[in-house]
């Protein structure tokens, strides 16, 4: 019996797996084995809209099992501890995988690069529940500036720092400037639109590295005519509560801080003996295979290979093409066949700047504003997996956009609340009558009075966020 096994249940984990199946569905002495932390595919791309309340969160997410359907791989839902290349051997918390064939897809994590205090106070944005919380912060910092009389105390609250021009932070600014523009202004009656400030600070040169430059100048003249300070050539060197430092030691006033500052290899990858590079991902050949160790393939955000940087861009697109060479050259490898090499190249690039308007650049054809806006999305709802999928998201963007948006945090029952940047032990919360009513399934909770903030996932640790000194006041949040 020979064994698959693929780590990683992303884009490149379940490409990887579908291609294999494809291939030895009819073969019984083949057995493929998928094994992820997460049971559910988290559709990246939409991850801004959940943030600012525009898509559900259920709906960029389906569940692998789902996927997986009538398939015969086996699909097990465990952490990836450690790895024995020595051994062959997968070290999991609850046990332990031998494997004759590996792919490793694990993924990436947003890197802190050493400064201090960004796992302290700020957010990051990577999975779901970064998302959820998110949005009940923004909430929270909406709820205290609402009854704050001082209006540049009430500016700091509102002030919101995104560190990183890339994609996700350039998308993510872009559709928090649509959520306090269309509801928290019209909403909050103690809130103007000169009240909020949203800035994004970059170290590179330029915003959107790997955009073509005409759409990254495009996209940074919307940005700036919407009001979002962009700040190039900024290095952060220290995340304080309520500040950020910047290189030269100014520190900028911030009351929510965002880390969204690229893409580093797996933690659970460091012991690896093998070679990484400077952001701790494994170096592959080109054909995806570690050296010294090759029946182990690398794919996705966890690798970058050997002189192609062009093939190493951690995007979705390069995700897909890593797993399905990983799975062919297995397959070729099992039969006796030399393995290919990775022909890669981006073939577009799509860059969401909030509503009706984005930069588009496809097989050359370059092009910005409402078309590309359009196109963006149709294409996003084309990827997702499944029609169902395909017609709720529709649903929820329609529907935000005929009426209000709604922007109640959603809660939870898992684990304890977070505290949020501004909230503090001594100020009480009001307990209203209320009453729960919910569509599939989620529960939201509705007074008469003022809303209560809804509880956090779980499982994260408590962010040590405080409020500006001076802004504490008893009563109802």
């Amino acid at each position: 019996m020979t064994r698959i096994v693929v780590l990683g249940g992303g884009f490149a984990g379940l490409e990887a797996i579908r291609v294999l199946e494809r291939q030895y569905r009819r073969r019984a002495d083949i057995e493929l084995l998928l094994v992820s932390d997460r049971n559910y595919l988290l559709f990246t791309p939409l991850l801004p809209q959940v943030a600012s309340s525009l898509v559900e969160p259920r709906h960029i997410v389906q569940p692998i099992r789902d996927i997986r359907g009538a398939r015969r791989f086996r699909f097990r839902r465990d952490t990836v501890c450690d790895i024995d290349l020595a051994g062959r051997r997968v070290i999991l918390a609850e046990g332990t995988i031998d494997y004759d064939r590996l792919v490793i897809a694990v993924g990436g994590v947003t890197p802190t690069f050493g400064i201090p205090g960004v796992e302290e106070y700020a957010l990051n944005y990577k999975r779901l529940d970064d998302a959820v919380l998110l949005r009940d912060h923004l909430i929270d910092l909406a709820e205290h500036a609402d009854h704050e009389p001082d209006r540049e105390r009430r500016r700091r609250m509102l002030t919101v720092c995104v560190v990183g021009g890339g994609y996700t932070g350039i998308e993510l600014v872009a559709e928090l400037e649509d959520f306090f523009s269309s509801c928290v202004v019209p909403r909050y009656r103690g809130i103007e639109p000169g009240d909020y400030r949203l800035m994004v600070i970059e170290a590179g040169d330029e915003i959107l590295r790997g955009v073509h430059p005409t759409l990254a100048e495009r996209a940074q003249r919307r940005l700036n005519r919407e009001g979002i300070e962009i700040r190039v050539r900024t290095r952060v060197t220290r995340v304080l509560p309520g500040a950020v430092e910047v290189s030269g030691g100014t520190q900028l006033p911030v009351g929510l801080t965002i880390w969204a500052a690229g893409v580093k290899g797996h933690p659970t990858l460091s012991g690896l003996p093998v070679t990484r590079d400077r952001l701790g991902r494994i170096v592959v050949s080109n054909t995806l295979q570690i050296p010294g160790h090759p029946e182990v393939y690398g794919a996705g955000d966890a690798i970058t290979i050997e002189g192609n940087p062009g093939a190493s861009i951690p995007i979705i697109p390069a995700a897909l093409a890593h797993a399905r060479l990983a799975a062919e050259n297995i397959i070729a490898d099992l039969a006796g066949h030399p393995p290919a090499v990775i022909d890669f190249a981006p073939r577009g690039m799509l860059v969401s700047l909030g509503e009706r308007d984005a930069v588009v650049e496809v097989m050359g054809l370059k092009f910005s504003g409402y078309l590309a806006w359009l196109f963006w999305n149709a294409l996003h709802l084309y990827k997702l997996v499944g029609f169902r999928k395909q017609i709720q998201v529709a649903l929820d963007s329609g529907r935000a956009r005929a009426s209000a948006r709604s922007r109640e945090p959603a809660p939870s029952r898992r684990g304890p609340r977070l505290r949020s940047r501004l909230e503090s032990p001594g100020i009480a919360r009001c307990r209203l009558p209320g009453r729960l009513s919910g569509a599939c399934g989620r529960r939201r909770f509705r007074s008469r009075g003022c809303p209560r903030p809804g509880p956090r996932p779980g499982g994260r640790r408590e962010l040590a966020l405080r409020e500006p000194e001076g802004s504490r006041r008893p009563g109802c949040l």
